[in-house]
């Protein structure tokens, strides 16, 4: 079982659930835009309040679109505000947003199968279907992914749905689906060929109650679509553009597919971090304490560590989840792969302030919270502003080496 499903898109389970009050305030209204290379393998990416139509908003959630069709067909959909998350792997579309009729995957008894993504705190639940992904001037084949809150699978099992509340609407999650482009090619591996302890997959007779855990062959598993490219199959590229520390109204970067397969996506001065091969992490050490578990994640929404001289801004607040410091802190931290280590500048401002000031932005490069454990240090989307961050998939050859490793 791939570790990183416990923590992936840690930010998600903390969305901001906007208030008013507040106005003005300094930072930029208008879009903060990272110079665009040209290519069929660059996808827009935007940063934006995202597509729910209540008073619910969003913060630094990398948004891009995709669209799918029905396995050899015709029969396509695009769709947008599909969540960019480094930190997990495979395509998950909610029911809700899907238009395009795709075909139930199967066992070898012809038993429909579903999927349980747990996260930090919540979980997302229905059912894995096949379909053609296209981004940018990319395809991927036969793609298994999971479609989240598919009607034809309303009884959760207990083993899924134990973590926390479903995840399984557009209110819920804060986009229409995650494009997960981690370091991983299947999103269980070798543990869900051979054992069930993982709880990912079950088999549901007509989406019965009596779903039951059940093992996964690796084609059949939810994949990284870029591992299904033609070309540029290695890795990606994520390029935002630097944030002012009064935030940003919206903000614009690319996606991009390969690494160091074309002229624009090369490494440069970039400098590779091996990950461990089985978790897809590295080690983060902070004021003296090292963490275990560190990730560079675009699907978390804030850098979240713990620190307890850091207050956390008061439940209720606007800001709730998330850290309030009294002044605005300069911190680093050192990152150490398997091959080398390097340290981290990094801002934290109080995200009370930030959003009371500026209740309309979308990109916070000064966004910090409280970490999921003590062993746990996120990278999220701030690390990413102003930088360009390579994540490359595991045994792909790179110039940079075989991965799994971050490079940025």
């Amino acid at each position: 079982m791939r570790t990183f499903l416990a923590t992936i898109c840690f930010g998600i389970a903390l969305l901001l659930a906007a208030c008013g009050g507040g106005g003005g305030g300094g930072g930029g209204g208008s879009p903060a835009v990272a110079p665009g290379p040209a290519g069929p393998n660059v996808q827009a990416i935007s940063i934006d309040q995202g597509p729910a139509t209540n008073s619910f908003v969003t913060v630094n959630i990398p948004y891009v679109s995709v669209t799918l069709c029905a396995p050899g067909s015709g029969s396509c959909q695009t769709i947008d505000h599909v969540l960019v998350d480094t930190g997990s792997t495979g395509l998950r579309i909610l029911a809700s947003a899907l238009n395009v009729a795709l075909p139930q995957q199967t066992n070898g008894s012809g038993v429909p199968i579903a999927s349980c993504a747990q996260f930090a705190h919540s979980y997302s639940w229905g059912a894995v279907k096949t379909a053609d992904l296209k981004i940018s001037g990319e395809q991927a084949s036969s793609l298994p992914i999971q479609v989240i809150g598919d009607s034809g699978f309303p009884n959760v099992p207990s083993t899924c749905s134990s973590i926390g509340p479903a995840m399984n609407t557009t209110s819920a999650l804060g986009a229409n689906g995650i494009l997960g482009v981690g370091v991983f090619r299947q999103d269980c591996g070798n543990a869900c060929v051979s054992g069930t302890t993982a709880n990912l997959y079950f088999t549901c007779p007509n989406g019965s109650s009596s779903c039951q855990s059940t093992t996964q062959p690796l084609a059949q598993q939810i994949t990284n679509p870029v591992s299904l490219f033609a070309g540029d199959n290695n890795g990606t590229l994520i390029q935002l553009p630097a944030i002012g520390s009064n935030g940003n109204a919206t903000a614009t970067g690319s996606l991009i597919f390969g690494i160091g397969t074309r002229t624009n996506n090369g490494l440069g001065s970039a400098v590779a971090l091996g990950l461990n091969p089985s978790s897809g992490t590295l080690s983060v050490t902070y004021k003296g304490t090292t963490y275990n578990t560190g990730f560079i994640d675009s699907g978390s929404n804030a850098i979240f560590l713990n620190d307890s001289s850091i207050p956390t801004c008061a439940s209720g607040s606007v800001a709730a989840d998330f850290s309030c410091p009294n002044t605005p802190l300069s911190l680093s931290a050192s990152n150490s792969g398997t091959n080398t280590s390097g340290t981290v500048g990094f801002a934290m401002a109080n995200a009370v302030s930030l959003f009371q000031n500026n209740p309309s932005y979308a990109a916070f490069s000064n966004l910090g919270g409280p970490g999921l454990n003590a062993a746990t240090f996120d990278w999220g989307l701030p690390f990413f502003y102003g930088r360009q961050v390579f994540t490359a998939l595991e045994g792909a050859n790179t110039p940079a080496g075989n991965g799994p490793y971050v490079a940025y």
